[in-house]
């Protein structure tokens, strides 16, 4: 009888609970597979009963992590206590960055033999990037997202690096044509801090698109755990407006929308890979800010980081400036020239996505993980 493989595995936010279910549902097709970690809705239809609410992890910026980091450096230590006395077979810990890092350190020093992965490499490339080294030893592997960041990895001096390549790349059908009438999908970002900031703005943008003659009204997909609030929080709107949650309605949102305004994040890749000419905002806290001046950070959106080139609008704010997110909105919308760019562009990003570089051609992520398996 071929005994499981037992799992750790952690996931701070949605994107990186649908990574991880994903890494779950491959390894099960080739041995079984006894899971146990933190995550969200995806992991747990997986099997999992998460030690906590992954929603605790779900933070970014200062002014939303200094609050809550006495309880996060508790659940650290938590999360690496539960991993030194379990001692599963492989530690896979996906994206939340630098909660990994904390418990993989913790787990190294305790107990050095217990193989740690990073799924989802830190955006060393962007600022940083002497961070590649810090990552090692406690992470013997990183199993990369992005096409160029193994090639990256080994500049830097990192752990040893392969792209896996990302679920969305089998879960959206890539759209060539855009639809003439249709609605403008508005995604203000997951995290309490995101939404607090994006979603006024949001509401200011439908209303001054809402009149637009191509657009048929607006759909702001979220995670399941949110929809019930969101609905009540866009309620009194003035514009026609629906919160659907889960992975197949944001999949069917996006064949039928003719235009997306989105927050620079995950969500940025799949609407370039469903093929859906995109806004891209944040507003950032002082914190975030100072970092971008720090370093120079080129470009924020994944489809311009992937290709290196200014293809989709990016307008970073510290203050909500709707009227230039609507200007850069009617600008896809008014004329087809800028939006078919974007689809180009995007089609070259599905074939990279699909099958990575000459150097670092796309491997399985399952066959990483039992790279560290010994009995498999």
């Amino acid at each position: 009888m071929t005994s499981a493989l037992r799992l750790f595995v952690l996931a701070g936010e949605p994107s990186g609970d649908r990574i991880a279910a994903d890494l779950v549902r491959r390894l099960r097709e080739r041995n079984p597979v006894e899971v146990s970690g933190v995550g969200g809705e995806a992991l747990a239809a997986s099997g999992l009963k998460s030690l906590f609410d992954m929603n605790e992890l779900s933070v970014m910026g200062w002014a939303d992590v200094l609050p809550r980091l006495p309880k996060l450096l508790w659940r650290s230590r938590q999360v690496a206590r539960h991993i030194v006395k379990a001692r599963p077979d492989v530690v896979v810990l996906v994206d939340s960055q630098v909660f990994s890092e904390i418990v993989a350190k913790q787990v190294y020093k305790a107990a050095p033999d217990i193989p740690v992965l990073l799924c989802v490499a830190p955006a060393a490339w962007a600022w940083k990037p002497e961070r590649a080294q810090h990552l090692n030893p406690h992470f013997r592997e990183v199993m990369a997202v992005l096409p160029f960041e193994p090639a990256f990895m080994r500049g830097a001096g990192g752990p040893e690096t392969h792209y896996v390549g990302h679920p969305a790349v089998n879960a959206l059908s890539f759209r060539a044509d855009i639809p003439e009438h249709g609605p403008v999908l508005l995604l203000p970002g997951s995290r309490d801090g995101e939404l607090r900031r994006h979603l006024p703005l949001m509401q200011e943008i439908a209303q001054k698109l809402s009149s637009h003659p191509r657009v048929t009204g607006f759909i702001l997909p979220t995670p399941r755990r949110l929809e019930a609030s969101l609905k009540e929080r866009v309620a009194d709107w003035p514009v026609d407006i629906q919160v659907v949650s889960g992975e197949e309605r944001k999949a069917s949102a996006m064949s039928a929308a003719i235009a997306a305004v989105a927050v620079t994040g995950t969500v940025t890749l799949e609407l370039a890979l469903a093929g859906v000419p995109m806004v891209t905002t944040y507003v950032a806290d002082k914190g975030q800010a100072k970092r971008w001046f720090k370093y120079k950070v080129k470009f924020a959106s994944l489809p311009n980081i992937i290709l290196g080139q200014a293809l989709v609008p990016e307008i970073l704010q510290l203050e909500p400036d709707p009227d230039a997110l609507v200007a850069a909105a009617k600008a896809l919308l008014d004329g087809s020239e800028a939006a078919d760019a974007q689809v180009a562009g995007f089609a070259t990003i599905s074939r990279l996505m699909e099958a990575g570089t000459p150097e670092d051609p796309r491997v399985d992520p399952a066959e990483r993980v039992l790279n560290y398996w010994p009995s498999k």
